[in-house]
């Protein structure tokens, strides 16, 4: 089977991995009616390959069990990311990393692993406050170059605050999703099933919606 990174890219991120701070695992659900998840799984795995400190379960959809609710698991090709205690902090994906999402994806395993992100001293503030469960969905497609930094936004508000979950959707792989969210331009970040943004927001602009919920 054909490698989806050339040595070049492989090499790239395998120094990128060399910054990891904590081990992590991957948990991605699978299953044969999806389009996706052989690619999506070959990915992962290559990207598995690349660090000593990633962990990486594929697991079918009808094996995955009390999975499906723990982590609210809906759709396929999906992963989710644990902490090196093992524990789930609401980051999760809907459909393969590739494209330009492969920059959100880096930077989930790297944030996730405990190198550390800069916002300010008040943003954390405001974060800290979040009192109230909150659903952050992220509609991408893989050829928007603004897409990640609202998903990185989303995933880095999931991981401060165990309040909220933050989840990548590709628009294209989850037709259904899009229409029911009346995705026609990308990113869309819709909060709570209620509240919509379009466009890389600054993570401020996420935290003034919540804070309206």
């Amino acid at each position: 089977m054909e490698k989806l990174f050339s040595q070049d890219v492989a090499n790239q991120i395998k120094d990128i991995f060399k910054g990891m701070v904590n081990p992590i695992t991957i948990k991605l659900y699978v299953d044969g009616n999806c389009d996706t998840c052989q690619e999506t799984t070959q990915l992962l795995t290559e990207t598995a390959e690349l660090s000593d400190k990633i962990n990486l379960d594929v697991i079918e959809l009808a094996d995955a069990g009390d999975d499906l609710v723990t982590y609210g698991i809906e759709r396929t090709p999906a992963f989710i990311f644990l902490d090196d205690k093992g524990a789930y902090r609401g980051v999760k994906f809907n459909g393969i990393p590739a494209g330009h999402e492969i920059n959100s994806f880096i930077s989930a395993i790297m944030e996730m692993s405990g190198v550390e992100f800069k916002f300010s001293d008040k943003v954390l503030e405001r974060i800290a406050k979040i009192n109230k469960p909150v659903d952050i969905k992220v509609f991408v497609t893989l050829s928007c170059p603004h897409c990640p930094g609202a998903v990185q936004t989303a995933h880095r508000l999931a991981m401060l605050n165990s309040n909220v979950k933050g989840e990548m959707i590709e628009a294209q792989t989850f037709y259904d999703l899009s229409t029911k969210y009346n995705v026609s331009g990308v990113p869309k970040i819709v909060i709570n099933d209620k509240i919509e943004l379009l466009g890389n927001q600054p993570v401020e602009e996420f935290l003034k919606k919540i804070e309206s919920l």
